[in-house]
């Protein structure tokens, strides 16, 4: 603690499959360090301020890169805070390397609940994970479309992640009783169109829901002119983000998905600035507007910054303990985990529905 930084580190996806995912986040965490730095620092000790500085290598959206990354991260650079990259994937390849260093990993990309079942003490879990994306869906689904029964989920067969989210909307689904659930693995590619056609002509389904990659989804959504008839309602993961519908324009109309974050939605006695601040100024910042990406990336920051105020230290085994027993909300939303795994408890998904253009928030 003699140096005048506090030097946090990230491996980060700014070429490859998550390049869109991984530039959101980066800007999220520089938003972050602005903010920190702009109020003389992190207060470690009484009277005394440190400044952040964030230090990033690009990963590709590659397993090997991203531990390299991470290596490097600890062993040269020898961060002090390593924060964690974007996707589950990427995640559970580095968490064992946090693990072995004793190093926390402040985790806002990685959500399947596969990475939390490990037994790795050094996570902090800040988004909602993956089996409670698309939990509210058949109760939504039983409210508004009850004639909707049959409901055909096409996840992805690559990593835990597309499993997590199907088997959470399957668990609710039998909670509600009052839907079919069928879940398909994908294990061909999405641009696979025929086939993936196929299987929806042969189930005829109500709903259908997507739970692939960003670019799987889509390519697959451009097709929905050819899917079945039966379907009244459509939902993807992907949908949470604003390129959905900017790649997908009309056609993502009418479409349901998670969002980790809406801006409208505004929560009491938040640490750190509200959602128009940081709107504003992600805005002004990087000339777009931001995704629930960003805005975990930003609390994560927010949350980590508040454990390093309230334990005086950059002590990893105090981090860990004090988030542990933190409950607080910032403009992302309630911050709790579980003590034992780090896997985020408080935190609410939403369930949003583009509408013109627009997304509205169906659920929170």
């Amino acid at each position: 603690m003699s140096g005048p930084e506090i030097t946090v580190g990230l491996s980060i996806s700014l070429s490859g499959r998550f390049q869109l995912q991984g530039q959101q986040a980066l800007h999220g965490y520089l938003l972050w360090q602005s903010y920190i730095n702009g109020l003389g620092g992190v207060a470690i000790r009484s009277g005394e301020k440190k400044t952040v500085r964030l230090i990033w290598y690009d990963d590709r959206g590659q397993i090997n890169w991203a531990q390299k990354n991470v290596l490097r991260l600890l062993q040269q650079d020898r961060i002090d805070i390593l924060l964690g990259p974007y996707s589950s994937s990427l995640t559970m390849a580095v968490a064992g390397i946090a693990q072995e260093y004793k190093k926390v990993l402040w985790n806002a990309g990685g959500t399947s609940d596969e990475i939390f079942a490990r037994g790795w003490r050094y996570l902090v879990g800040v988004a909602s994970p993956a089996s409670h994306y698309l939990r509210k869906l058949p109760l939504w689904l039983g409210e508004h479309y009850p004639a909707l029964v049959r409901i055909c989920v096409l996840y992805s067969g690559r990593g835990t992640f597309g499993w997590r989210v199907a088997h959470g909307l399957l668990d609710s689904a039998l909670a509600v009783a009052r839907h079919s659930v069928h879940l398909v693995p994908v294990n061909v590619p999405w641009e696979h169109h025929d086939t993936l056609l196929g299987v929806l002509s042969g189930i005829a389904p109500d709903v259908v829901v997507l739970s692939g990659s960003f670019q799987g989804e889509v390519s697959l959504m451009r097709t929905r002119s050819r899917w079945p008839r039966t379907v009244g309602v459509v939902a993807a993961i992907a949908a949470g983000l604003v390129d959905f519908s900017a790649e997908l324009d009309e056609i993502a109309d009418g479409v349901v998905g998670p969002s980790q974050w809406e801006p409208g939605v505004i929560f009491p006695d938040i640490a750190g600035p509200g959602s128009d601040w940081f709107q504003g100024n992600f805005q002004g910042k990087f000339g777009q507007a931001p995704d629930y990406i960003a805005a975990g990336s930003f609390a994560t920051g927010l949350v980590l910054s508040e454990c390093m105020r309230r334990c005086s230290s950059l002590d990893n085994e105090k981090l860990r303990d004090t988030a542990a027993n933190l409950d607080c909300s910032t403009f992302y939303g309630r911050f709790r985990i579980d003590s034992r795994t780090g896997i985020q408890t408080g935190h609410n998904a939403l369930l949003i529905r583009w509408q013109g253009g627009r997304k509205m928030v169906l659920l929170s």
